[in-house]
């Protein structure tokens, strides 16, 4: 069962905890549409890692309460909620796809807490200058965000839609994104485990409404409410150099505008290639805390 954590305005965030209960603390934020449920390493995986990972339904999916308005910015103060209530001082931060952009919120925006944050497979801000930020997407994901910059309420009425399909039949979204995806992306999806925890992430993030995945979508098609150049804790941005969903030039602008950030593009994978990457990459996260820990 998740943990319910009030935030100061009264809107419950649900949260769960994996891996070594006295491990390095690392916060999980979960791609979009995803949930505190998203795919991620086994549990003794992550206690052979002293890994205590921390995941949660960001707002408005699963069972979380929506923040109305929310911006990219804005989850660095559930986070640091989040970290409080569970007595956790000091942490590492990785997001995924969708979580990527509000991983590197808490670097920028709480860099007295972050230790050391990793963006895999991360879109670049709105508008970011000097990037075509269409270039290489997948039509329905160009489409989406073309409705998004359209109106909340054209995003809301089309998201909801798709919603309700998904929770009709789940596994539909899963292959969806290995008909669109690359064949790196179809042989991820040809695992059933993965697949298995693919779909209970979805079914969990829509099991209410849609409106997490709307409020995502206006989020990145809006400023973030931070500057990635204003980033100084350890950052590494990874991505598939074949991804199709957030095409790769995102992240070698991310590195760019991001001071001294370690960038990472592996050749003949692309966008689901960041589920398996995350074990390789908690190593990396957890050294800095981990040192300070003893």
């Amino acid at each position: 069962m998740p943990r319910i954590v009030v935030a100061p305005d009264g809107r419950r965030l649900a949260v769960e905890e994996r891996g070594k209960p006295d491990g390095t603390p690392v916060f999980l934020l979960h791609g979009t549409p995803g949930s505190r449920l998203g795919p991620s390493p086994r549990a003794q995986v992550l206690y052979r890692l002293g890994v205590r990972l921390i995941t949660f339904d960001r707002p408005g999916y699963g069972l979380s309460d929506r923040m109305p308005n929310r911006t990219v910015a804005s989850i660095a103060a559930d986070v640091a909620t989040i970290a409080d209530e569970l007595e956790v001082g000091r942490f590492a931060v990785v997001g995924r796809s969708g979580g990527a952009p509000h991983a590197l919120a808490c670097a920028a925006l709480l860099p007295e807490r972050t230790t050391r944050v990793a963006a895999l497979v991360s879109i670049a801000p709105h508008g970011a200058e000097g990037l075509d930020w269409f270039a290489g997407m997948t039509e329905s994901n160009v489409f989406e965000y073309l409705v998004a910059r359209a109106g909340p309420h054209l995003a809301a009425t089309r998201l909801a839609a798709q919603a309700e399909q998904i929770r009709a039949d789940p596994e539909s979204k899963v292959l969806s994104l290995g008909q669109e995806g690359s064949d790196s992306d179809r042989r991820i999806i040809s695992d059933h485990g993965l697949r298995r925890m693919m779909v209970r992430n979805f079914t969990e993030a829509l099991r209410h409404s849609a409106d997490g995945w709307v409020d995502d979508v206006l989020a990145f098609s809006s400023e973030w409410g931070f500057d990635p150049a204003v980033i100084r804790v350890p950052t590494l941005v990874w991505h598939g150099e074949n991804d199709v969903f957030a095409p790769v030039g995102h992240s070698r602008w991310l590195g760019k505008r991001i001071p001294n950030a370690t960038v990472r593009i592996q050749h003949g994978v692309a966008h689901l290639d960041a589920l398996s990457v995350l074990p390789r990459v908690l190593p990396w996260l957890t050294r800095e805390l981990g040192h300070q820990m003893g």
